[in-house]
């Protein structure tokens, strides 16, 4: 017997049944764990893709992508519900610590590696790079960014943002490395070439092992992601980011975030903050 319905102003409604179908099916995936209360954003987000396929009901829909045979389809799904809100040097303290704590100090002139690895698009990768380019500059230096949504890593690769997303960028910062869209281009900004040649995007699942190819980092930033992971996910991931991470590395999660149970092989160094030894 199926349960109440969630609607939506565009059409389908969803009963407690479909929609289990579809927190399983993003769990699986992603390792997202889709609260109940996410019900009606799941109605929001996907019916735009019935009312694509002409499908009444979103049975239908599950049962597509069920089949394993739509795979394109099935990342349109991914991007849909994994798309998370992000902005210019969010949580500013620790981008401070990486400055003041992490590469004031450090005398290694070897390439200093950083990687984003929930970068959606991409306001995180160019705040660290925008960091690096002043702190270091006389040392190679890297940002990757990694995100399980192909649809955010397009818009981080191209570093093209509205201009009201500049807030947050220090007034100097956005001088020299943002560039004022003109004409077709205009209440835009652009990301400046000569940042975006030391950044790098790539798909990641953080849910499973991670490809040695990516490179060892001296910081991993995983912020505002672990929320969305129940336990054992969480456990999963910080394992498969650990062998990515050097030793005397740090790991920085989001301010609401705690590894509490999970820091295996991390030491805390403050809220939100671990090393590994």
């Amino acid at each position: 017997m199926n349960g109440p319905a969630a609607g939506h102003p565009s059409g389908a409604a969803i009963t407690d049944q479909e929609f289990a179908l579809f927190q399983r099916l993003i769990y699986k995936i992603a390792g997202i764990s889709l609260s109940d209360a996410k019900k009606v954003l799941l109605v929001g987000r996907l019916s735009k893709r019935l009312k694509h396929y002409g499908f009444p009901t979103f049975s239908q829909y599950y049962r597509m992508l069920a089949t394993g045979q739509h795979p394109e389809e099935l990342q349109v799904m991914v991007d849909l519900l994994t798309t998370n809100e992000t902005y210019f040097f969010r949580e500013p303290r620790h981008f401070e610590f990486l400055r003041d704590e992490i590469i004031r100090p450090r005398r290694n002139p070897a390439p200093f590696r950083v990687w984003s690895a929930a970068c959606s698009t991409g306001e995180e990768v160019y705040t660290l790079a925008m960091l690096l380019a002043e702190t270091l500059p006389n040392t190679p230096w890297e940002v990757v960014g990694s995100d399980i949504s192909t649809q955010v890593l397009a818009k981080a690769e191209a570093g093209h943002y509205p201009l009201d997303r500049n807030e947050g960028i220090p007034p100097a910062y956005l001088v020299k490395y943002c560039l004022k869209g003109v004409r077709a281009h205009s209440g835009t900004f652009l990301i400046t070439p000569e940042l975006k040649r030391r950044t790098r995007f790539q798909q990641v699942n953080l849910t499973l092992p991670v490809d040695a190819g990516i490179g060892d980092f001296e910081v991993i930033f995983l912020r505002n992601v672990m929320i969305y992971f129940d336990m054992d996910t969480k456990r999963k991931v910080v394992a498969n980011l650990l062998p990515r991470l050097k030793s005397g590395g740090h790991l920085i999660i989001g301010h609401s975030e705690t590894l509490n149970g999970i820091q295996q092989g991390l030491e805390p160094v403050r809220a939100t903050i671990y090393r590994k030894p």
